[in-house]
């Protein structure tokens, strides 16, 4: 298949999957985020609360508005956004794989692969179907197309080449701040063709100096600011690092390999670790270790786990968050483990056994996908998906009751605000919100 059939085949790909997204409502964080922000719905507006804070994401929420204040003009603009981001990823996957070991036709099928695993994955949903996750694809697609350009330039494009890459990863700084990991992807990609650490971060120095000066500028901004006094008020370090690896473990365990999505998930920042955290870290420390044994003799496994692990970096790393996991934490971490599929399956010796392999994946993956978009067709669907997943964590059982009195069900409502007090009689909200209907 050539490259344009393959990107049309990903564009179809992404529209069959997400068909059922646009029945989605508006969830949870998109009440403030999205609806309450007037930056986030008028051109004005946005422009008049300069300097802001992911400022792209706000600018692409007006743009949806203008063409709908409906949930399904927000969400066709995170489907278009994932759907670009898909054959951005298969352009990049096509050339890496290539420079990993595989001939021209086999990189073609294994890109195709991974960009389908990286499109069809049910964790995706988070970034795309809730309106609220979009700062994530917004971000994965803008350092998706700075990798590009830098490919491009490598090929021996002109100098825009070079300020497009440097363009397009500013404005990914712009939209989600986790985007800071693309001068680390950069490395990653140089270091596994076989440049020494050096000469890659040489060749990374322009998009060194845009961190710098987007750290600087973070440095200087009163709310992050802010935001950092919280994080170091949520945990201490020590604290922080036995969170994140259970975060990490978490991810890798549950939306990761066996598609348990979860809104909420129940993963807890517990204090001292026991013998099953023990386990988890070794574990990713095994991994970790492997993927800088393997980087230049088996580059495709090397660069897939490290950089599933440098774009987690930015959410379980050093800066301590109050959720400890979350399913789109996975959006542009889950290209690695894409691409390892995708070299993996574009070597078995069979075509037969690799078109029902890689046939059999997708067919999973958008099962998964077009089911779990179903849940965000209304605020009750999405917490009572999400109280079965987590019935033991109080905030969802909460969630779930004042989605249950939106409704209209008080009976209900009240029966899932005690049930939140039962696990948590701290939980104020659930409190106030079951003593407002009366309840005890």
């Amino acid at each position: 298949m050539g490259e344009r059939g393959a990107a049309l085949l990903a564009l179809a790909a992404v529209v069959a999957a997400y068909v059922t997204a646009f029945a989605a409502t508006f969830q949870y964080d998109d009440a403030h985020a999205v609806l309450a922000d007037p930056a986030a719905r008028s051109w004005a507006a946005w422009a008049a609360s300069l300097p802001a804070i992911r400022a792209a994401t706000k600018l692409s929420y007006v743009a949806s508005h203008a063409l709908s204040p409906q949930p399904w003009s927000y969400v066709l603009g995170s489907v278009l956004l994932h759907a670009a981001s898909a054959v951005v990823l298969l352009a990049l996957a096509r050339r890496w794989l290539r420079d990993f070991g595989l001939d021209a036709r086999r990189a073609g099928i294994g890109a195709l692969i991974a960009a389908l695993v990286f499109a069809l994955h049910p964790a995706q949903t988070e970034a795309v179907t809730y309106v609220s996750g979009r700062s994530v694809a917004l971000a994965g697609f803008f350092s998706l197309a700075s990798l590009l350009a830098w490919e491009l330039r490598r090929e021996g494009g002109g100098r825009w080449t070079l300020a497009a890459s440097l363009v397009a990863f500013a404005l990914a700084i712009a939209a989600r701040e986790t985007a800071v990991a693309l001068p680390f992807a950069l490395l990653l990609v140089e270091a596994a063709r076989g440049a020494s650490w050096r000469d890659a971060l040489r060749r990374a120095g322009a998009h060194l100096a845009v961190l710098a000066a987007a750290l600087a500028a973070i440095a200087l901004s009163p709310t992050y600011a802010r935001l950092l006094r919280e994080s170091l008020a949520t945990r201490v370090p020590l604290e922080n690092l036995r969170a994140q690896v259970d975060g990490v473990a978490y991810l890798v365990t549950h939306p990761l390999l066996t598609l348990r999505v979860n809104f909420d998930p129940d993963v807890a920042a517990a204090w001292p670790p026991d013998a099953g955290w023990g386990l988890a870290a070794i574990g990713l420390a095994l991994a970790i270790a492997l993927g800088f044994a393997t980087l230049r003799r088996l580059p495709w496994l090397g660069f897939g786990v490290l950089w599933f692990f440098v774009h987690l970096a930015p959410t379980n790393g050093p800066i301590a968050r109050y959720d400890l996991a979350n399913d789109r934490q996975l959006y542009l971490a889950l290209a690695g483990p894409a691409l390892i599929a995708g070299f993996a399956l574009a070597r078995l010796a069979s075509a037969r056994a690799r078109a029902v392999a890689a046939g059999a994946l997708c067919v999973a993956l958008v099962t998964a996908t077009l089911v779990r978009n179903t849940d965000y067709q209304s605020e009750r669907d999405l917490w009572e998906a999400t109280v079965r997943a987590s019935p033991h964590k109080s905030r969802p059982w909460n969630n779930l009751g004042w989605a249950l009195q939106q409704a209209g069900d008080r009976d209900g409502a009240r029966a899932a605000y005690a049930r939140a007090l039962e696990l948590d009689p701290a939980n104020f909200r659930a409190r106030a919100n079951l003593d407002a209907l009366g309840g005890r």
